[in-house]
């Protein structure tokens, strides 16, 4: 109940921070990695502290791709690992996965809405054909587009808290 609360409240604080300042706050998940170890170890011992860390460091690794080739930021992983020291593998890894479907979901309508998504595929599929670069000599550049990729991962999560998750 009180690790559902903390939960809850990490998550809302994550989602308004990061549609308004596009920033996941360290001052959020770093102590709410730290409560969720304490707060399982107290409970169960050292069995408490194994779920958290390993919960913990699926929550990481599991975005720690996408932030190095730069597709989301810091602070998403850091929440993913929180979101992980707080509930456990199985939770964020389910978490994780609807995340990624709802993130998917979300960029591809905004490629709908921006007329972006036939040229994409159309870049990908010249790329692994052509096995070369599709040079968009006709196509003005458009602008770089990005969600807070917050969202997706809050949304993901109360799904998978509220409904059961997959």
């Amino acid at each position: 109940m009180v690790i559902n609360a903390a939960l809850v409240i990490i998550l809302v604080i994550s989602l308004i921070t990061d549609i308004h300042k596009r920033k996941i706050l360290n001052v959020i998940t770093l102590p709410s990695m730290l409560f969720g170890i304490g707060y399982h170890t107290y409970i169960n011992g050292l069995e408490g502290l194994s779920f958290s860390l390993i919960g913990l460091l699926l929550g990481f690794v599991i975005l720690l791709i996408p932030f190095l080739l730069g597709g989301i930021g810091a602070g998403d992983v850091k929440l993913m690992a929180a979101i992980g020291a707080l509930m456990g593998a199985q939770f964020v890894f389910y978490a994780f996965l609807l995340t990624a479907i709802i993130g998917g979901v979300i960029s591809l309508l905004i490629m709908l809405k921006n007329k972006t998504l036939f040229p994409f595929f159309k870049r990908i599929y010249f790329k692994i054909i052509y096995k070369q670069q599709l040079a968009d000599l006709n196509e003005p550049r458009k602008k770089h587009i990005s969600i807070p990729y917050g969202v997706p991962i809050v949304m993901g999560t109360f799904i998978v808290m509220f409904w059961g998750g997959i």
